[in-house]
């Protein structure tokens, strides 16, 4: 994996882990749970990471160096960003389906609501 998901260079695999996954997913799952508490779509989500993974690029390149415009690595935060947001999205929308409907939903699982019956 070295190469392709973070750089070769010295510290790659740190930089990666800290600032990409630690740093990056916890913002997405927390804009995630924004989103779905506010009721919009789930189509929101990729472009809202579209600009965090912006972000995220940024970061890399203020802190560490890295080069700014790298396609291959903004592809990498914007596909960790969507998922990490969309656990977050579901996780949320979940507690919401299960508070706000509870005569008609209840919890089904970490990310799921099903009919009561």
């Amino acid at each position: 994996m070295n190469g392709l998901l973070y750089t070769a260079d010295d510290g790659g695999l740190l930089h990666f882990l800290l600032i990409t996954v630690l740093i990056g997913g916890v913002l997405a799952w927390q804009a995630g749970r924004a989103i779905a508490g506010t009721w919009r779509g789930f189509w929101m989500v990729p472009l809202y990471m579209l600009l965090l993974a912006a972000g995220v690029r940024f970061l890399h390149y203020a802190l560490v160096g890295e080069d700014l415009f790298s396609l291959q690595y903004f592809v990498v935060a914007f596909v960790l960003a969507c998922l990490a947001s969309g656990y977050g999205y579901r996780s949320r929308r979940s507690e919401q389906m299960s508070t706000q409907y509870s005569w008609i939903y209840r919890r089904s699982g970490p990310l799921g609501w099903a009919m009561k019956s």
